[in-house]
């Protein structure tokens, strides 16, 4: 029989076990401490932000070249930080959000979680979570989600994508000063499948075009 103690060694080692094998679980916020302290540095000598619109998310917002450039007059942040997940936004919030008081927070955020094998209850509830952060901490802010896009190296995800846009969706029609902005429908074409030229080589991060569609229909939404 094993002892008090052993069992507890094997305990901790099984659950190790398990974290390391399963993405969903497991949870690393210290990889993105250099990443989010160099846009905590950048912004000590940058005014944008403050009583702006602060974006952040995921790849899809940090790769948005020249963001300020398509609002003009509007008091842009980019936050977007790497790949991501809704509940690694949400842990750094406090510091890439609510620190700057923003009047607006843009977000994008699902599309990695999903393919890292999270449901869309699991997204979801992890959006709720990051939306309590902000509404409690600045609870003037409008809240802004852009919806997950439909990338062509995740068709296979498409089902769980739209499930999860729903759920937002349906969450955020019930609060105020918040909106939804569906992104996924207006960048398939006529038979369904994603326009040609909006996505890069490797099937998931825009072009110039694919932003070109998700500022067009993001601007009436900007405050």
């Amino acid at each position: 029989m094993l002892s008090k103690t052993n069992l507890c060694l094997l305990f901790a080692f099984l659950l190790l076990g398990y974290l390391f094998h399963n993405p969903v679980m497991a949870q690393n916020f210290a990889q993105w401490e250099k990443e989010i302290s160099a846009l905590e540095q950048a912004n000590k000598v940058n005014s944008a932000g403050k009583k702006g619109i602060v974006f952040t998310g995921s790849s899809s917002i940090r790769l948005w070249e020249g963001l300020p450039q398509y609002f003009p007059g509007k008091n842009i942040l980019n936050h977007g930080f790497g790949g991501s997940q809704t509940d690694e936004v949400a842990h750094f919030a406090d510091r890439l959000i609510t620190n700057y008081k923003p009047k607006q927070v843009v977000i994008y955020v699902g599309d990695n979680d999903i393919a890292a094998g999270k449901s869309p209850e699991k997204v979801f509830a992890d959006f709720k979570d990051l939306f309590i952060k902000i509404r409690e901490s600045t609870p003037k802010a409008n809240i802004t989600f852009i919806s997950i896009k439909p990338s062509p190296s995740r068709k296979q995800y498409y089902t769980a994508i739209q499930e999860t846009n729903s759920l937002v969706k349906d969450f955020l029609e019930d609060r105020k000063k918040t909106a939804f902005v569906d992104v996924y429908t207006p960048m398939l074409g006529s038979n369904g499948k994603p326009k040609p030229g909006l996505f890069r080589p490797d099937s998931l991060h825009m072009t110039q075009a694919g932003y070109d569609i998700w500022a067009q229909v993001l601007k009436p939404y900007l405050k």
